[in-house]
C-alpha cells in the first residue's frame, strides 16, 4: 500500500503484523511517529527514502508505547541523527531504568535496544508534528504506557494499539496486571468521547467506522472476561506467529523447543492450560496449518501473515 498523506506532508505508512504502522512528517527536519521492528530497518529506511526523508535528518521520534514493533528502530535512528524521542512518562521510566520486562522484550524474547528519552508525555499534553498539533490521549490496557494522538482540527486519531478495526491486540496480563482489560475498556470510552472522523491504527488499514470498531473491541474484552482461556489461546496464537515473523521462519523440528525456552510460552500454558505444553503447541500449529496460515517449506515453518 502506498503512503497516505493524511495532513500536509504527514504520511501514514501501513506495514503488517510484525512491523507497526508508522508516520513521517516530511520536511528538512522530519518527525516520525513509531519506527517499526528493528529486524526490518532496511525496509523502513527504504520506505522513508522513497518519500524523500533521510533518517540522519530526523528531529523527533514520538513513540506511542515501548513495545518492540513500535520502538524497534529508535536507537538506530537516534544514533544516526541525534534526534529527540518522546514517550509517555511510564514508558520513559521503563526505558530509563532498562526494564526490558515491562516493555515485553525479555518476556517475549524480542529484539530491541534502549535509547535516550528526551521528553515525557502525559495525558492532555499537546505535541507538534511539524505545523500539526496533536493532543496526547493516555490509553492503557494493551500497554501501560500506551498513548493515542488526536488532531482536533481534522478529527484524526492515531490510535496505535488502543483501537483496531476488527480485533484487539495481545493482552499480556502477567505483565500488564489483572486489571488490564478494565483499563482497556476505559481507554475505549475515552476514544469514543473524542468523536474521531478517521482512525489510523497501529496495525491494519485506516478506518472511519469508529463506533463499530469500539463495539467489536468491547465485545472481545467481554469474551475474555467471561472465559479466561480465550486470553491464553489468543496469546499463544499471536505470539507464535510473531515468533515466526521475527525469525523469518523456524526449523519445524526446533520451534517447540525454542518456545519452551521462552518465559511467555511456559507461563501462558501453565496459567491457562494446566501446563499442557506439547498439547497446546500441537493444537495451535494444526489449526494454523489447516487454515493455511502456517506451512512447511524446506524444513521450516513459515507464515503468510504480512510482516
Amino acid at each position: 500500500m502506498a503512503p497516505i498523506e493524511i495532513l500536509e506532508n504527514l504520511f501514514f505508512i501501513e506495514r503488517g503484523y510484525l512491523n507497526a504502522n508508522h508516520f513521517v512528517y516530511r520536511s528538512p527536519n522530519p518527525v516520525l511517529i513509531d519506527t517499526a521492528y528493528i529486524g526490518d530497518i532496511e525496509e523502513t529506511e527504504h520506505r522513508l527514502n522513497a518519500l524523500g526523508v533521510n533518517l540522519e535528518d530526523t528531529r523527533l521520534i514520538i513513540s506511542t508505547h515501548s513495545h518492540c514493533d513500535h520502538i524497534g528502530a529508535n536507537k538506530y535512528i537516534q544514533d544516526k541523527s541525534g534526534c529527540d524521542i518522546a514517550i509517555h512518562t511510564i514508558g520513559k521510566h521503563f526505558i530509563d531504568t532498562h526494564d526490558d520486562w515491562a516493555t515485553w522484550w525479555k518476556y517475549y524474547n524480542q529484539d530491541a535496544e534502549f535509547f535516550n528519552v528526551t521528553r515525557a508525555l502525559n495525558d492532555g499534553d499537546s505535541i507538534e508534528v511539524g505545523p500539526h498539533r496533536f493532543n496526547v490521549i493516555y490509553t492503557p490496557g494493551h500497554a501501560s504506557d500506551g498513548i493515542a494522538l488526536f488532531n482536533e482540527d481534522q478529527k484524526i486519531l492515531v490510535s496505535s494499539d488502543s483501537l483496531w478495526e476488527n480485533d484487539i491486540p495481545a493482552m499480556t496480563l502477567r505483565i500488564e496486571g489483572s486489571s488490564a482489560l478494565f483499563r482497556a475498556q476505559d481507554s475505549l470510552e475515552k476514544i469514543r468521547a473524542l468523536g474521531a472522523r478517521i482512525v489510523y491504527p497501529g496495525h491494519g488499514r485506516p478506518f472511519t467506522s469508529v463506533s463499530d470498531a469500539i463495539a467489536k473491541s468491547q465485545k472481545k474484552i467481554q469474551t475474555y472476561l467471561r472465559n479466561r482461556k480465550d486470553i491464553g489461546l489468543d496469546q499463544i496464537k499471536r505470539i507464535s506467529i510473531y515468533t515466526l515473523l521475527m525469525h523469518k521462519g523456524y526449523n519445524q523440528n526446533s520451534l517447540f523447543e525454542h518456545l519452551m525456552q521462552t518465559h511467555w510460552y511456559k507461563e501462558t500454558v501453565e496459567l491457562y492450560f494446566n501446563g499442557d505444553y506439547r498439547g497446546m503447541y500441537d493444537r495451535v500449529m494444526a489449526d494454523f496449518i489447516s487454515r493455511g496460515i502456517v506451512k512447511s517449506k524446506n524444513g521450516k515453518l513459515v507464515t503468510n501473515v504480512k510482516p
